[in-house]
């Protein structure tokens, strides 16, 4: 029996025994392998209609009443408050809205701000995602603090008592490396600095915990494995013993504890309301809640749990079906250094991945020769990967 039939069979026998199967269901596809949801997650059934309801109805028809009667002034702590259980956070410390990088600025500058004013240096994550990397040094330079750069491995021993913030990726964007969160964010509060997270690459894939290790202010995306779509506004955390103290560089009337008394002043609203900032972009928010209602039911640890088994199936099936030396694996073979993609680089990956997705495997390119897998257990199958790897082996013939 050939390699191909063997693991043709087998996945076939895993998608039988997947508990998260019959969720595919809820999602809009094709017969394309889609291998981009670490990019942009597939369409959730329900959203096209209740996109239309709210366009139409709420506000075609109820117009500036749905800011009330449609509970469009409270969506930000609402979805804030179905995001915080798949990210391992209690009701009242998420707010949804602005962009990713947004949030981002607001979180690092407040921490700055909350920490010992003798503090006067911020640590960034060296191998994280340009904007990141553009926001802290324009955050250092607004709070007069310098910058320095170290891989998350580094920041342990670069940790002082001169560290305010440390702004970090929980899962390095290139490669699906799963940093350590527990133990980092406790290295860095033991210091006396501030753990800002950027949970764009593993918020709807596994496990976070930002109560339970401590975690001060993260910030993640919706588009990708949550599935909120096309620029979906993303969200901001901020630890409960924080908030009192949070101070927003961006505050706006939607953070503010009167918006409507329209006073000179600004006094910043309780809570993490706080982080609020200019009036909601609604059609995205509610597009959001909506795509949200696919977890229903569904245990993160379970999402996890499959994750791994289908990357660890497409691990195994590259290295039978290609040539030793032709591909080369970036991301951690450890499960607990995995995200929920797999990287693989090749001299000619550009050219590949084009014909890969001509053939219908859709993944990414990342310069200079990077091929990048992301496998979203809500909607991909064994049986998918297996097609994959088999595709790949054709193109890279």
């Amino acid at each position: 029996m050939s390699e191909t039939t063997l693991r043709a069979e087998k996945a076939g026998k895993l998608d039988e025994a997947d508990e998260l199967a019959a969720l595919r269901e809820r999602f809009v596809l094709d017969d394309v392998v889609y291998l981009d949801g670490n990019s942009l997650g597939a369409l959730p059934a329900n959203v096209p209609d209740r996109v239309a309801d709210v366009v139409r109805r709420q506000w075609g028809e109820l117009r500036i009443r749905s800011w009330e009667e449609s509970g469009w002034w409270t969506a930000p702590e609402r979805i804030g408050d179905r995001i915080a259980p798949l990210v391992g956070a209690a009701p009242g410390q998420i707010v949804v809205g602005d962009s990713t990088s947004v949030n981002v600025f607001k979180a690092l500058v407040a921490a700055v701000r909350m920490a010992d004013g003798s503090r006067d240096e911020i640590l960034v994550d060296a191998t994280t995602f340009p904007t990141d990397g553009y926001i802290a040094e324009s955050a250092a330079r607004l709070t007069g603090r310098t910058l320095r750069a170290v891989t998350p491995a580094e920041v342990p021993q670069a940790l002082g008592e001169r560290t305010a913030a440390v702004l970090l990726n929980h899962v390095d964007y290139r490669t699906g490396r799963l940093h350590d969160l527990p133990a980092l964010t406790a290295a860095i509060r033991a210091r006396g600095a501030l753990a800002v997270w950027d949970l764009c690459h593993s918020a709807g894939a596994l496990p976070v915990g930002l109560d339970e290790h401590g975690v001060d202010l993260a910030v993640g995306c919706t588009y990708k494995y949550l599935n909120g779509g096309p620029g979906s506004p993303a969200f901001l955390y901020v630890r409960r013993e924080h908030q009192d103290r949070f101070d927003s560089p961006l505050p706006g009337w939607n953070s503010h504890a009167e918006p409507f008394g329209m006073t000179p002043a600004y006094t910043p609203a309780p809570g993490a309301l706080r982080g609020r900032v200019g009036t909601p972009d609604i059609l995205s928010l509610l597009a959001l809640e909506a795509a949200l209602e696919v977890w229903d039911g569904v245990s993160v640890d379970a999402v996890r749990a499959k994750s791994l088994a289908l990357t660890d199936f497409f691990l195994e099936c590259v290295e039978a079906y290609t040539e030793p030396g032709r591909v080369e694996c970036l991301t951690p073979a450890r499960h607990e250094e995995r995200g929920s993609q797999i990287a693989l680089r090749c001299p000619d990956a550009g050219e590949v991945m084009k014909r890969l997705i001509a053939r219908g495997v859709v993944g990414d390119f990342r310069s200079p020769d990077v091929l990048r897998f992301g496998f979203t257990p809500l909607y991909v199958g064994f049986r998918d990967v297996e097609r994959a790897a088999r595709i790949l082996r054709d193109e890279l013939l």
